[in-house]
């Protein structure tokens, strides 16, 4: 199946966050090789947090993928590959903070990119699956660890 988020999605722990949920809608992507959702509301205890994307604060998701899926060239004489092109699919998410109090929003990035070998997605689909679970694991695993670490800079 391809992505396709359902509302609402339930977050990672957190420390400090009860049973943190973000209501999403389907919003307009940048382009027609992607799809973006915006947060509508969160659920839960989530002191502080934006309760929906604006205009100037926006609170998106956008997943991606090439444009142009490239494939593997031919084999050479002696039968190897010489080149293996990579195909990068991602994940971005835009989200509005203040920088200092009383200031202008400021958007933060948040990126996973995932570059994948063309012809992978044929020869070898339990290995890119693997990778994946493992990813998605690890994320999930340390959620509230990396929001330690991104606002105390300590690995």
């Amino acid at each position: 199946m391809a992505i396709s988020l359902t509302s609402p999605i339930t977050g990672g722990a957190i420390t400090g966050f009860t049973s943190p949920t973000y209501t999403v809608a389907v919003d307009t992507p940048p382009n027609a090789w992607s799809r973006q959702h915006a947060v509508t509301g969160i659920g839960g205890t989530q002191a502080g947090v934006d309760t929906a994307s604006t205009a100037s604060r926006p609170w998106t998701l956008t997943a991606y993928r090439p444009q142009n899926i490239r494939v593997l060239n031919a084999v050479d004489a002696n039968n190897q590959l010489r080149q293996v092109p990579l195909n990068e699919y991602g994940l971005l998410e835009r989200k509005g903070m203040t920088p200092l109090a009383g200031q202008a929003s400021k958007t933060a990035l948040f990126r996973a990119s995932f570059a994948v070998p063309a012809g992978a997605d044929t020869a070898d689909q339990a290995n890119i699956k693997g990778a994946v679970s493992c990813f998605v694991g690890a994320l999930s695993q340390q959620c509230s660890g990396i929001a330690d670490t991104l606002i105390t800079g300590v690995l």
